[in-house]
């Protein structure tokens, strides 16, 4: 259900692809499971640098499996844990780019907020439309969607169950950049590449870093920010970086 290839120009990007065609990629525990299991795989291995996570061109993943999900009580959900591993994307330090094609609906938008960037496809639908089977986002929905978009349009998404196609998730804020289905990959590998190229140490500290502004207060984030900045002093990339610089030449990282 889950395939995972190196790819990049120096094959230090993870491409992750979610592959159940038969259910436009629903989410199953099944297919959660290997998921986290490749996640945790990439993050734990220092040859990858960046991540892209991606599905096929008709679905990036259509949803949650209700099928599975429709047996089931409350003391299923809530003693069993029913979402256990499903988050694992959340806690990746590794920069993670969504390539959304087609439907990402319920718990295939959730996985896409998930990730640091969002690139989609011209044919990409997002949504929540839990609210339409009597209950509501798990998976950070509700919670997710004021920090991207506006609070109405948050609202109305997921009280409405509506859609929002590639272009308008894009002038919501919700996504990044919107390419033609069949080029979707390929750029977002391109942009893998480009933050490959920086030292991985210092783009883990950005990515803690920008996160940091979406649990904190302004001036909480600010004196991270700080002294996040501070901690790069103490780091051979750093020192690296600014004497290649200096010297015009390309860097040479040691993490470290």
């Amino acid at each position: 259900m889950i395939t995972l290839s190196r790819t990049g120009a120096a094959e230090n990007v993870a491409l992750i692809t979610l592959n159940r065609p038969s259910a436009l990629n629903a989410l199953c525990r099944e297919l959660m499971l290997e998921l986290s299991e490749n996640l945790l795989k990439v993050e734990k291995d220092q040859s990858y640098h960046v991540i892209v996570l991606t599905g096929s061109e008709k679905a990036f993943a259509a949803g949650a499996d209700i099928k599975e999900m429709a047996k089931l009580e409350f003391a299923d959900v809530f003693e069993n844990d029913y979402f256990t591993n499903w988050d694992t994307l959340s806690h990746i330090t590794k920069p993670v780019i969504a390539a959304v094609n087609g439907f990402a609906l319920g718990g295939g938008t959730e996985l896409a907020l998930m990730c640091d960037i969002v690139y989609a496809g011209e044919n990409a639908i997002f949504g929540q439309p839990e609210i339409t089977i009597g209950t509501i986002p798990g998976l950070g929905g509700t919670q997710r969607w004021p920090r991207y978009v506006s609070k109405s349009v948050a609202m109305e998404i997921c009280l409405s169950g509506d859609r929002l196609g590639a272009q308008e998730a894009k002038e919501d804020g919700l996504v990044s950049k919107v390419f033609p289905v069949q080029q979707l990959v390929g750029e977002a590998v391109l942009l893998a590449d480009r933050i490959a190229k920086n030292s991985p140490l210092i783009v883990k500290t950005v990515k803690r870093s920008l996160n940091s502004a979406y649990q904190t207060s302004l001036n909480q984030g600010l004196e991270m920010e700080k002294q996040l900045f501070q901690s790069t002093f103490a780091t051979n990339d750093r020192r690296e970086g600014m004497s290649a610089f200096a010297e015009k030449r390309a860097p040479k990282w040691t993490s470290s």
